[in-house]
Parts: structure tokens; C-alpha cells; sequence
């Protein structure tokens, strides 16, 4: 039994002292790549665009830190966030007549709910994660058009406007996606339930085999998961003043990239939801030049596609030797 509980730690610390490397080096080649094509951006260096891409981090960051603890749990990624997200800003928008607090807190127990049900699934059925939440993606994108009537959702009353609030200067979501990440982090290094999501994931077998509750385990991070889904569609709801089914756009793309090139081992066991955090900038400093130099969606997409598959290889690649 002790063997069991010495070995998986014993990994995760090697492998945590190797990863630096490999995202020193690929972060380095980034910067050298980006920086000049982003300074030389017109409208790119101005305090407007800075807000504009911390906003957008925001959005992208605080789901990226729910996928986080998904993923270091060994339950890989979630193809259904971006229709999570849009039921959620749809419910939000619809109950905003009972008041701020009551619409907020039923769209966060309907995200909540929505995920944690996928990690029962996942954690205590062995459904495979993928399959799941593509299936997953498609039910929940239908009752969005079913709740919709296929026509966008507008709030009866203005009771949003504390939401768009910039202290400082910055969007509140800037503030809560810090708070989230600080949270998160906090979580995974200083607590019981943080280890035991580094030990599923890395071997859930032998986490399993020495009595971890790795059902449980995998519901709660799961359920995380979907209070950080709950709070984008509620910012995405309180920004765009409405709702319609494609409310999140790439939302599920962006946040997987900022977990990945944050680091976050798609098998699990290994991550850090500070490295999200600059994965979530990342992505939106490379979403920002592209956009001001007039390249398309489906080319945004491409470049990130690339990106998170150069540094999928580099980690893979440099971890196993």
C-alpha cells in the first residue's frame, strides 16, 4: 500500500521539475516569432488594444482554469464548453427579472450541474471524456435552440450593468479570472482534494488501488469546471446584452489551447492553473495581432491549431526523454 501512495507523487515531482524546460523553450520561441509581428501590428501597442486583449483573456482564462483541474484529473477535455456557456448566459438573461443575485446564482448551479453530471459519468462510469461531452455538446446545443426558439435572448431589464464595471480602468472579469486562478492554484498545491487530483490523474488504476476516491474526485473537478463555464456565459451574457446559439463562438477551442500551452498534460497528473493563466494571454495576444492584420476566423483557428500542436510534441517529446 505504500508503494502506492509513494509512487505517483515520486512521478508528478519529476515530471514537475522537468516541464520548465520544455515550456521555457517554448515560450521562447514564441516571443521571438510573436513580438515582432505584434509590435510592428498597427493599433497593437495602444492602451485601448491592451484592455481590449485582457478582456478577451478574461473570458477565455476563467474556463481555461476549470479545464485545468479536468484535465490534471486524467479526464482529458471538454468538447462541450462554448454550448455550456451559451445555456448558461441564456438562463442567466431569461431570470434577470428575479433580480441580479437570483439570475446569477441559478446560472451558476445550472453549470455546475451541467458539468458535474458528465464527471459522474466520466469518474465513476469510466465514460470516455471525448465521446461524452461531443455527445454532451450536441444535447445541450439543442436545448439552447429549444429554450431560444432559435432567436436571441434579450434581459427584460438592465440589471447587468454592475457586471461590465471597469475598476481601475480594467473588466471586473479580469479581476475574478486573477482570483479564480489564485484560488485554483491554491487548491492543487496546498490542499488534500489538489494532490488527489494530481495522483488520479497521473495512475488512476493505482490510485484506485489505494483507496482514493476517484470517482469523487473526478465529480469535483468536473463541477469546477462548470462554475468557471457559468461565470464566462454570465460576463459573455452581461457584455453582449444578448444571447443567441452561438453566443461563445470558439470558446472550447481557446480555452484547450490555453490549458496546453499552459503546460497541462493532456493524460493528466501534471499542470499548474498560474501557467493557464499565461496560456489564456497568449492566446489572446496571437487572437489580437491576427485580427488587427485582418486575417479570418477559420485562419485564427489554424494558427492556433499549430501552435497547440507544436507544443503538445515539444512536451511529449522532451518528457520522454
Amino acid at each position: 500500500m505504500m508503494s502506492l501512495l509513494a509512487s505517483p507523487p515520486a512521478a508528478a515531482a519529476r515530471v514537475r521539475r522537468a516541464r520548465p524546460g520544455s515550456l521555457a523553450v517554448a515560450l521562447a520561441v514564441l516571443v521571438v516569432v510573436l513580438l515582432p509581428v505584434a509590435v510592428t501590428t498597427e493599433r497593437f501597442l495602444t492602451l485601448g488594444n491592451a484592455r481590449a486583449i485582457l478582456a478577451s483573456a478574461a473570458l477565455v482564462g476563467i474556463t481555461a482554469i476549470g479545464a485545468t483541474l479536468v484535465m490534471i484529473a486524467g479526464s482529458a477535455v471538454s468538447m462541450a464548453a462554448s454550448q455550456t456557456a451559451t445555456v448558461v448566459a441564456m438562463v442567466f438573461l431569461a431570470t434577470l427579472d428575479q433580480g441580479l443575485l437570483v439570475a446569477t446564482l441559478l446560472a451558476l448551479l445550472g453549470g455546475v450541474v451541467l458539468t458535474a453530471v458528465q464527471g459522474l459519468a466520466v469518474g465513476y462510469w469510466e465514460a470516455n471524456p471525448i465521446v461524452l461531452t461531443i455527445a454532451a455538446g450536441f444535447a445541450i446545443g439543442g436545448g439552447a435552440i429549444w429554450f431560444s426558439g432559435g432567436t436571441p435572448v434579450s434581459a427584460a431589464s438592465g440589471g447587468y450593468d454592475v457586471l461590465n464595471a471597469t475598476p481601475l480602468g480594467l473588466p471586473l472579469a479580469v479581476y475574478v479570472l486573477l482570483v479564480l486562478a489564485v484560488l485554483a492554484e491554491w487548491i492543487l498545491r496546498r490542499t488534500t482534494a489538489g494532490r488527489q487530483l494530481y495522483l488520479v490523474g497521473e495512475n488512476r488504476a493505482a490510485a484506485r488501488a489505494a483507496g482514493l476516491p476517484v470517482g469523487r474526485v473526478t465529480v469535483v473537478a468536473w463541477a469546477f469546471f462548470g462554475l468557471c463555464l457559468a461565470v464566462t456565459g454570465v460576463f459573455l451574457a452581461a457584455f453582449n446584452t444578448s444571447a443567441t446559439t452561438n453566443l461563445a463562438g470558439t470558446l472550447t477551442l481557446d480555452a484547450i489551447a490555453a490549458v496546453l500551452v499552459g503546460g497541462t498534460a493532456i493524460a493528466g497528473g501534471k499542470g499548474s492553473a498560474l501557467r493557464t493563466l499565461g496560456g489564456a494571454v497568449l492566446i489572446s495576444v496571437i487572437s489580437d495581432v491576427l485580427l488587427l492584420r485582418g486575417y479570418s476566423t477559420g485562419v485564427q483557428i489554424l494558427v492556433k491549431g499549430i501552435l497547440v500542436l507544436a507544443v503538445v510534441v515539444l512536451v511529449h517529446v522532451r518528457g520522454r526523454r
